[in-house]
Parts: C-alpha cells; sequence; structure tokens
C-alpha cells in the first residue's frame, strides 16, 4: 500500500481534489467492502443461523481488540460509541457532580466539546473557559485554572490551528491538584501513532471517521481501567446479564455501552485500520508533514497557527475575501477545504494529497 494507491481507492476523489479530512474523510473502497459486508451478513445470514444478536455482541467484542491494539490500551478500557461528541457526553452525564464542581475547558474546544459542559448548568456546575493564544495553552494559566477543577477537557491536535498540544505533561500538571483530564483525541486517530494508555488521562474520546477515513458511526471512549465513574445511561449492553433482577455492570469501559447499534460502522472502521497500518504511520505522517509544510510556505504570513505545521491542519487568513464565498468558490473549482468560527479557512491535507493538489490549491489562493 502507497499514498497512491489510498488514493486510488477513494472513489469520491474522481470529482476533485479534497482537502477536509479534519472535517470528514471519505472512505476507500475495502472499507466500504467491510461496512457493506458487515451489515450484510448481518441482515442476511444472522436472522436464521446464529441470531442476530449473538452475532452482533461477539463481533463487538472483536472489534474492541482491534480498537484496543490500534489506540494503545487494553481491551476492558475500551467502550465502544458513535462519534466523538458520544463519548463526551457519555462522560459528562455519568461523573456524581456536586454543586460548585468545576469544569475547565479551552476556548478551542468543538462544540462536542462544549455542549455537554454547557449542560451541567442547572446541576449547579461551573464551566471555566481557559483563553489560549495562536493555537497553544501558557502552562501557568492552565495550571492555575484546574487548581480547584473536578475534570479539564481538551484537544490533542487543536482543529483550529493544527497545533499538538504537550497531552502527558498537561495530564501530569492537572493530576498534581487532583483533577481529571478528558482527552479529545479525535483529530490524532489515523493522523498520529495514538497511544491513549500513555498519556494517562481518565478518559480518552475520538472517532474513526476523520484521518482514519472509517464510516461514520465508530468512534470510542477509553476510560482508564481503575476509574469507577457509573454510567448514567444503561441498558442491556451495559450489564453482565441483562435477564437478572440484579444485574450487575460489567467490569471495565464496556459498561457504557447501551444498546442495538449497527455492526456495520465498526468492520468498517477496523479495516480502516488495517490500511493505515499496511500504508504505515511513518509513511502517514511523513507525508502530511511533507505537503503541510509546502502549503505553508506558499501561504507564508497568511498562516493562522504555527508556520511550520505541527500536523495537516492549516488554517490560514482570507484577507479581504469573506472565508464562506471563498469556500464556494474552491469548491466550484473542485477545490474542497472548509471555513472555521475564527473567520479562517482550514485545509487537511493528507498522506492522499500530492504536490500537485498543493500547488494547485495555493494557485486557485
Amino acid at each position: 500500500m502507497t499514498p497512491e494507491d489510498l488514493r486510488a481507492a477513494i472513489p469520491a476523489f474522481d470529482d476533485g481534489i479534497y482537502f477536509n479530512a479534519g472535517a470528514s474523510g471519505p472512505s476507500p473502497e475495502p472499507v466500504l467492502d467491510a461496512t457493506c459486508d458487515a451489515v450484510r451478513s448481518h441482515e442476511v445470514d444472522a436472522p436464521t443461523g446464529a441470531g442476530c444478536y449473538p452475532v452482533a455482541f461477539d463481533a463487538f467484542e472483536r472489534y474492541r481488540e482491534r480498537f484496543a491494539d490500534f489506540l494503545g490500551a487494553d481491551r476492558a478500557e475500551l467502550a465502544l460509541t458513535s462519534s466523538t461528541a458520544d463519548g463526551i457526553a457519555r462522560v459528562a452525564a455519568s461523573v456524581d457532580w456536586e454543586p460548585g464542581d468545576v469544569v475547565v475547558r479551552t476556548d478551542l474546544e468543538h462544540p462536542a466539546g462544549i455542549l455537554p459542559w454547557w449542560n451541567l448548568r442547572e446541576q449547579g456546575v461551573e464551566v471555566r473557559v481557559l483563553e489560549t493564544e495562536d493555537g497553544r495553552v501558557d502552562r501557568e494559566a492552565y495550571a492555575e485554572a484546574v487548581a480547584d477543577a473536578r475534570l479539564v477537557c481538551f484537544n490533542s491536535i487543536t482543529w483550529t490551528h493544527g497545533t499538538r498540544w504537550p497531552v502527558a505533561d498537561l495530564v501530569e500538571a492537572a493530576h498534581d491538584h487532583g483533577t481529571e483530564v478528558l482527552v479529545d483525541a479525535v483529530q490524532s486517530v489515523g493522523q498520529t501513532d495514538l497511544d491513549c494508555g500513555a498519556w494517562d488521562a481518565e478518559y480518552v474520546v475520538g472517532a474513526c471517521h476523520k484521518w482514519l477515513l472509517g464510516p461514520w458511526g465508530a468512534g470510542f471512549l477509553f476510560v482508564r481501567e481503575d476509574v469507577d465513574t457509573s454510567p448514567a445511561q444503561v441498558g442491556y449492553r451495559s450489564v453482565t446479564d441483562a435477564m437478572d433482577e440484579t444485574p450487575e455492570l460489567k467490569p471495565g469501559a464496556a459498561r457504557f455501552e447501551v444498546g442495538t447499534t449497527n455492526v456495520g460502522p465498526y468492520a468498517g472502521a477496523t479495516a480502516a485500520m488495517d490500511l493505515h497500518e499496511e500504508l504505515g504511520t511513518e509513511t502517514v505522517e511523513g507525508r502530511i508533514t511533507d505537503l503541510a509544510e509546502r502549503l505553508a510556505a506558499g501561504l507564508d504570513d497568511r498562516v493562522v497557527g504555527p508556520a511550520t505545521p505541527e500536523s495537516g491542519l492549516v488554517a490560514f487568513s482570507t484577507g479581504d475575501e469573506d472565508p464562506d464565498a471563498l469556500v464556494e468558490r474552491l469548491e466550484a473549482e473542485g477545490l474542497y477545504v472548509r471555513s472555521l468560527p475564527s473567520g479562517a479557512v482550514r485545509a487537511s491535507v493528507h498522506a492522499y494529497n500530492t504536490e500537485g493538489d498543493v500547488d494547485t490549491l495555493l494557485d486557485a489562493l
């Protein structure tokens, strides 16, 4: 598998040059095939075979094992979710909050990392917003903000600037004050070598439909093995025996899973993991680095964020041109980027992109 093979396997690229994997990465044919095959088998073979529920439950455990291996976690530490927002919301709803508790989030969070905390306002939970500068956090300000907090939430890679945060150091600083940590790692999955366990955070969330190029609907919630938070929502997948009159929660993160869900997205996600490993994280990161630096060099002082990119997310100012109008103009030329709430426009360069793609974008700007 080469970057060129990857590009050729993605049918969405027949119609333009795509720079938006930071929002959603179109799936290659092997991922689509795995997704559809899993759904077809479940809907055609399982009903009169081993049964839809046993087949799905066995599949979920296989997927959990694969996710754990790919994400640097123990299988007992992973719950299968539908998205990043789903994982954050499950944590926010489940912590035993008390009036006066403080949650710290940054001013760079995606709505997925904002709304679940906002929803705690009627429980008397204070949400403290940590201001950043140029996509970075001041360590002293961070330490002060988390000193009396119950939990802090931040991104491993910022979706607005593409900056990589020193996650392990920030986790350690929070733990020095007894503060728990939730890391939104969605921009890391498929772009970097992700090791959830090495961060030592209580919670890590993510999804597989961005840089990993999996289908929508497959996400994860990592819950460190020693964390005893009980889920707010409980269904038959949360307990060891749903028919027991006195059911017990499953051990590990699986207690956060609730009920019926489609096997297809997880089958597709594991196929995407296989493709990623066949291509190699080193190849993916190296290609992204080279192309992001080429784009940033061409943009020069228009870059919003580090002059030397730290990820494939490259945001830039649009000068006198309206950001949304620029996005629409580029789309008409077959170039797909996105605007940001900050007023900047963001291009996400991936391993399937080429130097020619980058030059075409620069020429269009």
